[in-house]
């Protein structure tokens, strides 16, 4: 079923703004959609009864893995036109972001999906935010350009996290790595991480030193490139 843009709006700013263990205050919706605190307050409680969200008043609401679906979908349509009007387009800075709001609704899975193929699947947009993974089933990047008929390709039913995304101790498997045989996948050949690798980590100190994490109870190090690149199926808890 298709859903609201209205809605939708409230599942990219809680994406954008939220994680699953930081909550989304009333006023800081209230203050990035522009309407008035009261209106948001009904939003989040039809959202909330629709299991889209966790809503608690004065604490805030964050996305359950329902929500967490459409808002990442709608975020990386939105990032991955803000690439396609920079890169191919030409579009001025100034104009990218409010022309990537007026397409990304209504921009289709199959544009989507041409528009990373013709970018050669990039992982940032042009303001420095990490793009969001596709939801194909795929293994990689290079499963996807050998793949012509949008119908037939399979949809991945759970959420993933980049590794620089993880949270302390947080482990699972290796279910996605974005890039080609050119780009990323010989540096993770030479790390022993593929696709099923068990991956946990060990600490992340900031966004410009490498992260460690644990490979199949070996202690390495990561590059950035590498941890927002590669994505995790979570073991549940």
């Amino acid at each position: 079923m298709k859903l609201s843009e209205n809605i939708e709006e409230y599942l990219e700013v809680l994406y954008r703004y939220g994680s699953k263990d930081k909550g989304v205050s009333t006023t800081k919706i209230s203050k990035v959609l522009g309407l008035a605190p009261g209106s948001v307050t009904g939003m989040l409680k039809k959202l909330s009864s629709n299991g889209y969200i966790n809503y608690e008043p004065y604490k805030g609401a964050i996305l359950t893995d329902k929500g967490l679906k459409i808002g990442k979908k709608i975020t990386r349509k939105h990032r991955i036109l803000e690439k396609f009007l920079s890169n191919v387009l030409n579009i001025t800075d100034k104009n990218i972001h409010d022309e990537a709001c007026k397409m990304e609704h209504s921009l289709s899975d199959e544009a989507e999906r041409a528009m990373c193929l013709i970018l050669k699947h990039p992982d940032f947009c042009p303001d420095g935010k990490l793009i969001p993974y596709c939801d194909y089933d795929f293994d990689n990047c290079e499963e996807c350009q050998t793949n012509e008929e949008i119908s037939e390709i399979g949809i991945r039913d759970h959420n993933l996290v980049p590794i620089s995304q993880l949270l302390d101790d947080e482990k699972g498997e290796v279910a996605f790595i974005r890039g080609g045989s050119s780009t990323i996948l010989p540096k993770l050949i030479s790390l022993g991480i593929a696709i099923g690798t068990k991956i946990q980590l060990e600490n992340k100190i900031d966004e410009q030193e490498p992260i460690k994490i644990k490979v199949n109870e070996n202690n390495i190090e990561i590059t950035q490139d590498i941890s927002n690149n590669v994505f995790i199926k979570l073991e549940s808890i």
